[in-house]
């Protein structure tokens, strides 16, 4: 790798309602190499994208994905209003909740070149079969990376797809069980864990560590210090600019 790998989390979230074609199209006309979503199945099983599944904290209905249809979803405003106030209300399909497909079809129109960081948070095998099916349409499965914090996820991704994965220190993931760092290519820390003792427990396990979420001058300093060679930020810009890519 040439450089530090940017990568934006739920697409600009600091600036933008996570996990929506605004927040996704933002970030990749800012220029990050990579875009973070979350990946969850609604009733009729279609793949959609919110980091909670459960829609009350962005779009202020307690209700999950797994119980609504498509057409149900697509309900629903996404604009994080307890966030941004009433800045992104009624932008309609910019802030819908958006279908993974609609995402790869913006990405292919924009950026064919941009590495999705793609976050399975519905821990079953017909949602990663169901993702990697959209991800090879649109070519974008051989340079995407496949999070979880589930080792059977990890662990099927690797086994039946090759596909290359980034999982968690163990004692966050769920279905942990012995080797499953061996299905591993990154390892995947948070801001807290790198300012904390057991970081060299991480960095001796000689795995690319991928570190999140640096937001300001002095935790993208922390970052480049300790050696990420890539970083996740919900506002990419400090990283960008301490980077050189953007004056």
């Amino acid at each position: 790798m040439d450089r530090i790998f940017v990568e934006g989390h739920r697409g600009y979230c600091a600036k933008y309602p996570e996990n929506t074609l605004i927040s996704f199209e933002a970030a990749l006309d800012l220029g990050v190499d990579g875009i973070e979503f979350d990946v969850w199945l609604t009733s009729d099983k279609v793949p959609v994208l919110m980091h909670d599944g459960n829609a009350l904290r962005t779009c202020g209905v307690n209700k999950h994905l797994r119980d609504m249809t498509l057409s149900e979803a697509k309900q629903l405003e996404a604009s994080y209003s307890t966030k941004f106030g009433d800045r992104y209300v009624g932008l309609g399909k910019q802030v819908e909740v958006p279908t993974l497909e609609e995402l790869l079809k913006l990405c292919a129109e924009k950026r064919p070149d941009v590495v999705l960081g793609v976050e399975i948070k519905e821990y079953t095998e017909e949602t990663v079969d169901l993702t990697v099916a959209l991800l090879k349409k649109y070519g974008f499965f051989d340079g995407c990376c496949f999070y979880a914090f589930n080792a059977r996820i990890i662990k099927y991704l690797k086994t039946k797809y090759g596909a290359h994965t980034m999982g968690y220190p163990d004692f966050q993931m769920k279905e942990w069980e012995s080797g499953t760092y061996d299905y591993y290519d990154d390892i995947g820390l948070s801001l807290t864990l790198v300012k904390s003792e057991i970081l060299p427990i991480y960095k001796a396990k000689n795995l690319p560590i991928h570190m999140y979420c640096a937001d300001n001058d002095a935790d993208v300093d922390l970052f480049i210090r300790e050696g990420a060679p890539f970083i996740t930020a919900n506002d990419p810009i400090p990283l960008m600019k301490r980077l050189g890519l953007i004056s």
